[in-house]
């Protein structure tokens, strides 16, 4: 009876391993401008207090005599500031915000994975400066709870603004054309910042690229520096006729309280 011959396969070596593809990244950098007001979305430090140590529920007497909202404090710290005092902005977002964008705008994209494009692309810093002057925004949002409460939220919207974006992406996995038609298409379908498209809610917070030499990004960029920042911050005007006639009413209200030695 004839025995089966049994082949063990001889052990490779390390000149038998197929070379690995090597990889590098590269960055580039390009001029954002928004084309739709762009809506500051920081989470306050009473909000991070209360999540940390809430408080509980008030009583009547406390609501009564006590203010919810300060619409001034919430409109100054719905914004990220920039840590360098010597940055020529003074307003930022998170950079991730932009990166976020960009792998949103692969779920569309034919070719390209959201996943796959979180891994190979990133955005430098942990801020991105935005340049544009702010204005007071107050409007009816809805609560997460299960039923959906109405409330007033005050937040920074910047009208006009741009920012430099530096991009890195790893190379020779994705191409820089790539990335940039994936940034150019989360600029229009995707956005930053609340009420941006992603969401469904609205259509803030849309951006485009443009030449560096844009006539209408330079001037933002000279119109709308730390200095001009600072200033709307600490003398805030109103966005739109509906924030001019709540501030106006809050004001009015917070006035009349104060007589009746309400805090």
């Amino acid at each position: 009876m004839a025995t089966a011959k049994i082949t063990v396969p001889a052990r490779k070596t390390s000149e038998d391993i197929t070379d690995v593809l090597k990889v590098s990244t590269k960055t580039f950098g390009c001029a954002i401008l928004g084309t739709s007001p762009l809506i500051l979305n920081r989470m306050s430090e009473k909000a991070k207090h209360q999540l940390l140590f809430p408080s509980g529920k008030k009583g009547a007497v406390e609501k009564a005599t006590s203010l919810k909202h300060e619409p001034i404090t919430e409109y100054r710290a719905s914004a990220y500031r920039m840590k360098d005092p010597k940055a020529p902005m003074l307003l930022a977002i998170l950079s991730t915000a932009f990166k976020g964008a960009i792998r949103s705008a692969a779920l569309d994209m034919p070719g390209a994975k959201k996943a796959q494009i979180g891994r190979l692309t990133y955005i430098a810093g942990e801020h991105v400066g935005i340049y544009g002057v702010p204005k007071l925004l107050m409007s009816v949002v809805r609560s997460a709870d299960m039923n959906r409460t109405p409330d007033i939220h005050t937040r920074a919207i910047i009208p006009q603004w741009g920012c430099w974006l530096e991009v890195t992406f790893v190379e020779p996995l994705i191409r820089m054309q790539a990335v940039a038609n994936l940034l150019a298409a989360a600029g229009l379908t995707i956005g930053v910042g609340d009420w941006r498209p992603e969401k469904g809610a609205g259509n803030y917070g849309q951006f485009r690229i443009v030449n560096r030499d844009d006539a209408t990004f330079i001037r933002i960029l000279e119109d709308g520096g730390r200095v001009q920042q600072a200033e709307a911050l600490k003398y805030p005007v109103c966005y739109d006729d509906e924030s001019t006639e709540l501030f106006s009413w809050f004001q009015d209200e917070r006035a009349k309280r104060a007589l009746k030695g309400v805090a």
